[in-house]
């Protein structure tokens, strides 16, 4: 099974570089594909035509942003909202939380946490502890779903890999990190950022492998001929 997580960007151009990568998408060979930041039902057809099935909440704003695209039946999925907590922020308007969704035995969480606006990810930071608040809700989502069964959690957690929140969450969940030890970022650098993180996470648990690569890092021409890249992330393509 071949599974993608990618940040798709929430502004500018969005509707042209959706086009762009729905049409990769129909192209492509993934069975599953976890989007975040895909704000709107309409943008959402620009991505899914070519699969069969899909989970998103919402009728008009996607709540948190999230769409989960499938080849396969989903039989079950469900949308959790995380506490809003922490400084006032534009980003409550997109309600993050995580969309579960079961495809056979495998279980997808497809998730979105809040930035760190102070990029500062030490366990007392104000937005740290933002996060925290928000894994322990999905920890407690994760403790309900049978150990045994393969679990796949994935998307932008707005966490270094080496953040030592992260890093009890993955050991409470008991989750495996795909990309362990890769110090490749997945947030593109930038002349004011350099050096950023990987933020975009791929983990694991319930016996299952997998093998995981950055995606989407070079420019993708636009039908009027420019020339950009698809996101200021980077995707993971995961063989699973």
């Amino acid at each position: 099974m071949r599974l993608l997580t990618f940040n798709a960007l929430i502004k500018g151009d969005v509707r042209v570089r959706l086009g762009v990568l729905g049409g990769i998408l129909r192209e492509s060979d993934f069975d599953i594909v976890c989007l975040q930041e895909v704000m709107y039902r309409a943008h959402a057809d620009l991505v899914r035509r070519e699969f069969p099935h899909s989970a998103c909440a919402g009728m008009v704003v996607l709540k948190g942003g999230l769409l989960l695209l499938s080849r396969r039946p989903i039989e079950r999925w469900r949308f959790v909202r995380y506490p809003m907590s922490g400084p006032m922020r534009t980003e409550f308007l997109m309600r993050k939380g995580a969309l579960i969704a079961e495809i056979g035995d495998l279980v997808v969480v497809n998730t979105h946490l809040s930035a760190n606006r102070d990029d500062d990810w030490s366990p007392t930071n104000r937005y740290t502890l933002v996060e925290r608040a928000e894994l322990d809700v999905l920890a407690g989502i994760l403790a309900d779903i049978d150990q045994s069964r393969p679990l796949v959690v994935a998307g932008d957690l707005n966490l270094p890999r080496t953040a030592s929140v992260l890093a009890d969450f993955r050991t409470a969940a008991g989750l495996t990190d795909v990309l362990a030890g890769d110090a490749r970022p997945t947030y593109r650098p930038t002349p004011r950022w350099p050096e950023p993180p990987a933020l975009d996470h791929l983990l694991v648990r319930g016996g299952i492998t997998a093998r995981a690569d950055l995606v989407f890092q070079d420019e993708m021409a636009l039908p009027d001929g420019r020339r950009v890249h698809l996101s200021d992330h980077y995707g993971i393509a995961a063989d699973i």
